[in-house]
């Protein structure tokens, strides 16, 4: 049977905790899902021993991508998207210290997070990043599950059990997309812009107000993330000793401007300087700041990954603060819809797993969701959206995936700097083409993104087996 999945807006568009949404959210989700399995069983009361097996590259770059602990915080029951970030150190060291884990915030067992969570190099079939967790019960009987974190947060079973509602979903959105060449159709057939149709598929799944309350709250995230990146200075954890940037560039930037709160801020940005290389300068500085919070095991949104977040929401930001100074969470919606179908057309075409694909997978595609979704605010054509995105994943094709030491760092961080700039770039350029003339189709450029995964080397795909990873080390920083 042919695969089918429904995508909606928000699971683009995660709400969670760096520095990975593969590696961090993804297993955290993983542990969570185990528990309500359990609990299904009628057998979560009776476990009295837990092991965490890990597979592949989220064993290879675990360590540096804090996915023990993200295991560890899901088996323990808390929420990415509300947890209070400042209970995890302290949580973590306890639970090294005395060896318990309070299994869900339920009860007590032991746990050894040194023998307990097992990093193992072998790749298990069906995806690079496997999770495996294991429970011996009182009554003498062992159980254990086993998922498969595939990118963007999205954790799943082999078997696929929930392919079923995803068709049920899919089938009964108004305007199913799998192909861009569907979703341009639908454009032409209803008269209506990209956003427009993908509205209509969400509010198949929720009411408007619900859509509008999900999406301020992932703004909101993205706003935060970025003003808590701008004004947090220091060295970032793990070893590389990287020194955060985006504090001091933003220093430079703002000048005397006063503000109390995230929007302030944004509205004070819009009475700073604009020139060319302010522009720039703001753009990275936007970038940095969320991947600053996300190697910092911060909150941030996925777009469509964690080690991608901060591509979307600085070039959302560059259009609030440059671009329109009277836009207003109506853009906001209207950007953030067309870059989740972008991001979701990858999804179902290629992937957006940097163990699949390597970066062009994660950067690449938030470049293009960006680009997407900057062309239709700035007044283009569905033709030049698609075109848009086309153009700035075509510029991304073949980029490697080989964070040094395991830490979604270097060259991570800036990766989505350029990414951003990239995006804008193809957005002009987009916007002053005919598209209906354009050469490179996106579905083609989509296509071809997934080809070159396949047949790029496993050790340039998250595995810091080869590229930057094996030329600098620790102890070169």
């Amino acid at each position: 049977m042919k695969k089918i999945e429904c995508i909606s807006v928000f699971d683009m568009l995660k709400i969670g905790v760096g520095p990975s949404s593969s590696h961090t959210l993804g297993p955290w989700r993983a542990g969570q899902r185990w528990i309500a399995e359990l609990k299904k069983k009628n057998t979560f009361d009776l476990v009295e021993e837990i092991k965490v097996d890990l597979y592949g590259s989220l064993s290879l770059t675990g360590k540096g991508h804090a996915t023990d602990i993200a295991s560890i915080l899901g088996l323990c029951g808390y929420d990415p998207v509300s947890m209070d970030l400042l209970q995890i150190e302290p949580l973590i060291q306890s639970i090294k210290e005395e060896k318990k884990l309070k299994f869900n915030r339920e009860f007590e067992v032991n746990f050894n997070p040194e023998t307990q969570v097992v990093f193992n190099r072998k790749f298990l079939d069906f995806h690079p990043n496997g999770i495996k967790f294991s429970a011996k019960l009182k009554n003498g009987k062992k159980t254990s599950s086993c998922f498969f974190s595939i990118g963007g947060g999205f954790v799943v079973k082999k078997e696929r059990k929930n392919a079923k509602r995803k068709i049920e979903n899919f089938e009964q959105f108004p305007f199913p997309v799998e192909k861009a060449t569907e979703l341009l159709a639908y454009c032409h057939q209803e008269n209506k812009k990209i956003s427009d149709i993908v509205l209509e598929n969400e509010k198949s799944l929720r009411n408007e107000q619900e859509i509008d309350e999900g999406l301020k709250a992932i703004w909101q995230v993205m706003l935060e993330s970025m003003h808590t990146g701008c004004h947090t200075e220091g060295i970032l954890p793990g070893g590389l000793q990287v020194q955060r940037r985006a504090y001091n560039m933003h220093q430079r930037l703002i000048g005397d401007v006063a503000y109390n709160n995230p929007q302030e801020w944004l509205e004070g940005i819009r009475n700073t300087e604009v020139k060319f290389r302010q522009i720039l300068k703001w753009v990275s500085c936007y970038a940095l700041s969320v991947n600053e919070v996300n190697a910092s095991l911060g909150r941030v949104v996925t777009a469509p990954t964690n080690g991608s977040a901060g591509t979307v929401p600085a070039v959302l930001m560059y259009y609030m603060t440059i671009e329109n100074h009277d836009a207003n969470f109506d853009h906001v919606k209207q950007f953030l819809l067309v870059a989740g179908e972008i991001g979701s057309l990858f999804k179902k075409g290629a992937t957006i797993s940097a163990a699949m694909g390597g970066c062009q997978a994660e950067i690449g595609v938030s470049s293009a969701m960006a680009a997407g979704a900057l062309t239709e605010l700035l007044g283009g054509t569905p033709e030049q959206v698609l075109m848009a995105s086309e153009i700035a994943m075509e510029h991304h094709l073949g980029l490697t995936c080989d964070p040094i030491a395991g830490l979604v760092q270097i060259p991570c961080i800036e990766r989505n700097a350029m990414g951003a700039i990239k995006a804008i770039n193809a957005a002009e350029i987009a916007l002053e083409t005919d598209a209906t003339k354009a050469k490179v189709p996106l579905d083609k450029v989509i296509e071809t993104m997934w080809d070159t995964a396949k047949d790029m080397n496993s050790k340039y795909k998250e595995t810091s087996e080869g590229g930057l990873a094996v030329k600098v080390s620790l102890s070169d920083c």
